[in-house]
């Protein structure tokens, strides 16, 4: 819910709505990166700035196209929603998984203003024991919970900061 009361929608496809006084609004939000849009794959979370009052940055994740045309990840970009429209819109997050499904994505903002975003598993197989399962390998995003800055910035006291196995 936006401060005015409006609210925002995230559409599978790849569109951003506006429900304004109980009445979804007829044109899409402009700006919305193009998504990956089959099998589990859409335009996933929306999440207000903290301080969206002042700023009005909102964040979207998504599923991302990959080059492969049949290959995408999930990825996180935030905009300026000025006038029903999305404005200076910038990639913060692209996840290192590759898979058909489960991108997670989930958005969330905790008290001190870091960002965390969700990764699924990406129904990736395991290849033998489930020590051995991509989501235990940290050298990929497979099934994280990932801290940022509100720009898409790694905290420097992130756990695996600095780590030469990540």
């Amino acid at each position: 819910f936006l401060p005015d009361g409006d609210m925002l929608v995230t559409e599978r496809p790849g569109r951003l709505r506006i429900i304004r006084d109980g009445v979804l609004l007829e044109t899409p939000v402009p700006g919305v990166p193009d998504v990956f849009a089959r099998g589990q794959g859409g335009l996933l979370d929306v999440v207000l700035h903290p301080d969206f009052e002042s700023n009005h940055l909102i964040y979207l994740s998504y599923s991302k196209p990959l080059p492969s045309e049949d290959n995408s990840t999930t990825a996180v970009v935030r905009g300026r929603l000025e006038n029903d429209r999305l404005n200076d819109v910038r990639e913060i997050f692209e996840a290192d998984t590759r898979g058909r499904g489960h991108y997670g994505s989930r958005l969330a903002f905790d008290r001190e203003g870091y960002l965390f975003v969700t990764v699924g598993e990406r129904q990736v197989p395991s290849t033998g024991d489930l020590e051995t399962h991509p989501a235990q390998d940290l050298s990929n995003h497979h099934g994280t919970i990932n801290r940022l800055f509100d720009d898409g910035r790694i905290p420097d006291d992130n756990p695996f900061v600095g780590r030469s196995d990540t």
